[in-house]
């Protein structure tokens, strides 16, 4: 990023490597020694999609199950199986993502480990048929913002992408 009045951040790229669908990835945080492995397993097509450019969420696809009926049936973060009737869950791309900040908070100091620039705004947006409230960091950091502010979804992809949650950020509209 260019504009200094955009949120940086100090992070490096993760290594994956595919396992069938799912992609294992690698984290070296601590040196050599310190790399941490674990897989996304069946949530790696949200991933997957963030670097594509894309925002997916899961939906309970049960016609038996609460969790399916109603306007607000996709969840974000995803979820492999329904929380109500452990059924799995499908794919579902959200179009034009945009919401509104729900809530938020002002990090001017990060803890060890922190791998975005301070300070920044930790939002939480709440985005018309999702059924949970999605998280993330705001791009934009030279505003006031106050809570009802129109966001809308940006992503990290090609060579800017961290092949993590961090690949999701929200622009003000």
């Amino acid at each position: 990023m260019t504009n200094a009045n955009n949120v940086t951040l100090h992070t490096t790229k993760t290594n994956y490597k595919e396992k069938g669908d799912a992609w294992v990835i690698e984290m070296p945080r601590f040196g050599a020694e310190g790399t941490h492995q674990h897989t996304y397993g069946l949530l790696t097509p949200y991933f997957k999609g963030l670097t594509e450019g894309k925002l997916l969420a899961t939906k309970c696809i049960n016609d038996n199950c609460p969790t399916s009926k109603g306007p607000n049936n996709l969840w974000l973060p995803p979820r492999a199986d329904c929380p109500e009737c452990l059924k799995p869950m499908q794919w579902e791309e959200i179009k034009n993502p945009v919401g509104e900040i729900y809530t938020f908070t002002l990090v001017e100091r990060g803890g060890q480990g922190l791998e975005i620039e301070c300070p920044y705004y930790q939002i939480d947006v709440y985005m018309e048929g999702v059924a949970t409230i999605a998280k993330g960091y705001l791009l934009n950091r030279d505003k006031k913002i106050k809570i009802g502010d129109k966001v809308k979804a940006g992503f990290r992809t090609g060579s800017d992408a961290t092949n993590t949650c961090l690949d999701l950020y929200w622009e003000l509209v």
